[in-house]
């Protein structure tokens, strides 16, 4: 007899059915899993001995014959552990095949035969929708996360012995049930408000636009004029995660293990803000096991760079494809992983190593060779990919005794959202363009049509600023967010001319 349970394996933010199979034969006592099982697979095989021992099934002195297949894709993890104690009980007999027919079964065991969660609850719930499983066995740890999926049954257990006796027929284990509207129409979590900024209009300003049309934006100015005050707030002006984007969002940081026990979906836009010195594999995920970078970890939300200069060359530069894709993929041996990281980049940096080029009364002390330098350590490259440039320069003493609040996010934020529903409502036929800076070069041709005068304010800025044309397409994408918070359809000549404002360091560079 060979008893066959179902279960799943997690690549990328993508799951794999997995056949688990078990032979138990004659022969010296053995515990073999083959299927290209990874240490943490392998290593279960003490962990499922001992949680049968429990339950009063002692297996150590059989000969066991564990295969995962497809056996030439490579298994890690520890969810197998589950599926593997269920398929030794059908085989001993204990649970009959027909029981687990047609049921996905994932989770990790402990020595008391404890079900503990696991990485990518929802990316297996989704599998299983997908291949047409209705019923999903996990840890109940996992059940509320895994439940965002419609269309396929959830069961939570708290032990081995649970399952056992739902399998049987002697329990059941009640489905677990999500209320997703309830869950995205809860209060929003108190984020920092715009109103706490004192002066900086012409940065809040590029705040909102880059807001509304999801744009790259760079901070530059001496320290304390607001850089990382102002970045920090960007979250607090976005539009709310949709459905889609939430469950998007919430299976990058489940299979990152972000997703606490008993926690459901992310419901906040991120925010992340590494460290400069954050690694490659930490900036943009990877390793010997790929896990999600931070450009990942900030899908649909916000990846702030503070600092921007003092980052790794090699870091930056593995910035450029993400940003331009909105997806990162890690090439190995045997397989290619993809994740997601369609996220907004906000950076922030000085004019020069001291701080203080450019301020009032001209206390810099760094020579211009100095200040090359310093601000050649970003690239030409990645300076076209973001689309506004921005001076904060030192916030002066009666800004900051003023009396009176500035314009608080909400409203900003009420801004952002129509902007965000002209564009949905532009881009309902093509649903890989979620905002304008998302927009491709026939959705430029298209939306971003110009007149005689806007034109001609374009073709002076490419030829003073000497533009790419790559810069060219996403001053365009900024004219178009200004109109959407406009609320206009064509782009007028002053739409151009305040994007081409934001792009300080073309302007720098030849002036």
């Amino acid at each position: 007899m060979l008893a066959q349970v179902g279960s799943a394996s997690v690549a990328g933010v993508e799951s794999h059915a997995v056949s688990v199979e078990v032979n138990i034969s004659l022969g010296l006592p053995a515990f073999v899993v083959v299927g290209l099982p990874h240490s943490a697979v392998r290593e279960g095989r003490e962990r499922v001995i001992a949680a049968l021992s429990q339950l009063g099934h002692l297996v150590s002195s059989k000969r066991i014959t564990v295969n995962l297949a497809p056996a030439d894709v490579p298994k890690e993890g520890s969810a197998f552990d589950l599926p593997i104690a269920v398929a030794v009980l059908v085989e001993l007999g204990v649970v009959c095949q027909e029981r687990v027919d047609g049921v996905c079964l994932v989770g990790e065991l402990g020595l008391d035969g404890r079900l503990r969660p696991i990485r990518g609850a929802l990316p297996i719930a989704a599998g299983c929708l997908a291949r047409g499983v209705t019923k999903l066995l996990l840890p109940r740890a996992n059940a509320r996360e895994a439940a965002a999926v419609e269309g396929v049954e959830v069961l939570g257990g708290e032990t081995l012995e649970e399952v056992l006796e739902h399998l049987s027929g002697k329990g059941t284990l009640e489905p677990t049930r999500l209320d997703m509207r309830a869950l995205l129409e809860r209060p929003p979590a108190r984020q920092p408000d715009l109103s706490d900024v004192r002066g900086q209009q012409f940065a809040k300003r590029a705040l909102e636009i880059a807001a509304a049309g999801a744009h790259n934006l760079l901070l530059i100015g001496p320290p304390g004029s607001g850089k990382t005050m102002l970045a920090r707030r960007l979250p607090g002006i976005l539009p709310p995660l949709t459905v889609a984007e939430s469950i998007d969002l919430t299976k990058i940081h489940s299979v990152a293990g972000l997703v606490p026990p008993g926690g459901t979906l992310v419901a906040e836009r991120p925010f992340r803000a590494p460290h400069h010195t954050a690694s490659d594999a930490g900036l943009v995920g990877g390793g010997a096991i790929p896990r999600p970078g931070e450009v990942s970890l900030a899908h649909h939300g916000v990846l702030f760079l503070d600092e921007l200069p003092e980052y790794r060359r090699s870091v930056l530069e593995a910035l450029r494809q993400p940003m331009e894709d909105g997806v990162i993929s890690h090439s190995r041996a045997r397989t290619t992983l993809r994740y997601p990281a369609r996220f907004m980049l906000a950076a922030a940096m000085n004019p020069c190593p001291c701080g203080l080029y450019g301020a009032e009364g001209d206390r810099c002390t760094c020579d211009p060779a100095h200040v090359a330098r310093y601000r050649a350590r970003v690239s030409g490259p990645l300076l076209d990919r973001i689309d506004l440039h921005i001076e904060v320069p030192a916030v002066p003493i009666e800004d900051l005794r003023a009396v009176g609040s500035a314009e608080p996010s909400a409203t900003v934020r009420a801004r952002v959202i129509a902007a965000r529903e002209r564009q949905q409502h532009r881009f309902r036929h093509a649903p890989e363009v979620g905002a304008n800076s998302h927009m491709r070069s026939r959705e430029i041709r298209r939306w971003c049509s110009l007149d005689e005068a806007s034109a001609r304010i374009l073709e002076k800025a490419m030829t003073r600023l000497a533009l790419s044309a790559r810069a060219h397409d996403r001053v365009l994408k900024v004219a178009r967010t200004i109109a959407d918070l406009e609320g206009v359809d064509s782009l007028s000549a002053h739409h151009v001319g305040e994007a081409v404002q934001y792009r300080l360091l073309d302007r720098s560079r030849v002036g």
